[in-house]
């Protein structure tokens, strides 16, 4: 009995497909149509029709018009997230003194409210190495925030932290020096132009520390980090200095024709990155001082110079 059925369901499903591929698009006449995997809709591949919509609705039964709306009447919580310590699924009491329709609590109810508040806090962390993991992980954000680096580098930068507690790699080194080298090596593994500077700019220990810890985890670790390419501090540098589109093609191909004759090698990528813009500064008949952009890359103006001379050289300008 059931040899015939499954006989008859892959008859039904081979008529379907050829039904599907006998269709045309109503608008330019193209045979090419696909079912889209996220929502079962078949689309023109050629003009974007839309030909036909499945009548299952995979979207939420109610209706938002903006995102308070959309907030209120979502039923679910935020997503699970490395960049907690708890991956976010603790309660969290609200600091706001009201009630659910609004009101002000009383002065006993909202002395009852801190006790909750400050209890929640200590139960959240039931040993040392969550309370380390907590502040590690509220120091990443805190520089990723400063930096302007995005959600999901700091995502990576947590995960970093949270393999070198498991190894065992913060004793004897401060919480705040290998949470700052993880994140100096999330922006490496995530092509992220930010410098060593940069990173010790906005951190609470020396860049020397940060250097060397760094050094240390992507060895334990083994960490697979490319070097860093003068090319992705150039578009952030010219924003700065208000550089033109023209400065910014130019200086990219200095570091690109220099690259290709080995200059690179041993090189800091910002003051490489640094020359560059100012080569391509007088080479394009853009004035951009070398005190300017030395500030900007936070080099020194004779780093700037150096390199400018060995990439004109290798451009064969003189």
């Amino acid at each position: 009995m059931q040899r015939p059925t499954r006989q008859r369901e892959q008859k039904s499903e081979h008529q379907v497909n050829n039904s599907e591929s006998e269709r045309t698009c109503d608008e330019c006449g193209s045979r090419n149509l696909v079912t889209s995997e996220d929502q079962g809709e078949l689309v023109c591949e050629d003009c974007g029709l839309i030909s036909d919509v499945p009548n299952i609705d995979r979207g939420p039964e109610w209706r938002a018009f903006n995102h308070s709306e959309r907030q209120n009447k979502s039923r679910v919580g935020a997503p699970t997230t490395q960049t907690m310590h708890d991956k976010g699924l603790t309660t969290q009491i609200d600091w706001k003194d009201k009630d659910a329709y609004g009101r002000s609590l009383s002065s006993d109810r909202q002395r009852q409210m801190d006790r909750l508040r400050k209890w929640q806090e200590r139960i959240r962390t039931k040993d040392a190495g969550e309370r380390n993991l907590q502040y590690a992980l509220s120091e990443i954000d805190r520089m990723a925030s400063a930096l302007g680096i995005p959600r999901s580098v700091r995502e990576v930068a947590s995960v970093i932290y949270r393999r070198a507690l498991s190894e065992d790699l913060i004793r004897g080194r401060s919480i705040e020096g290998v949470a700052t080298s993880c994140l100096y090596a999330a922006c490496r593994q995530e092509g992220i132009p930010r410098s060593l500077e940069e990173v010790a700019d906005v951190s609470r220990v020396e860049q020397k520390e940060i250097g060397r810890t760094y050094r240390y985890i992507a060895e334990e670790l083994a960490l697979e980090l490319k070097p860093v390419d003068p090319k992705g501090y150039v578009p952030r540098f010219c924003s700065e200095l208000g550089a033109s589109e023209e400065v910014q093609v130019k200086a990219k191909e200095i570091i690109d024709v220099s690259a290709e004759q080995g200059l690179l090698s041993g090189k800091s990528p910002t003051g490489y990155a640094a020359a560059a813009i100012y080569a391509a500064s007088l080479l394009c008949n853009e004035k951009q001082t070398q005190r300017d952009i030395a500030a900007v890359a936070q080099v020194t103006e004779v780093t700037i110079r150096n390199r400018y001379q060995e990439q004109m050289e290798a451009m064969g300008i003189h």
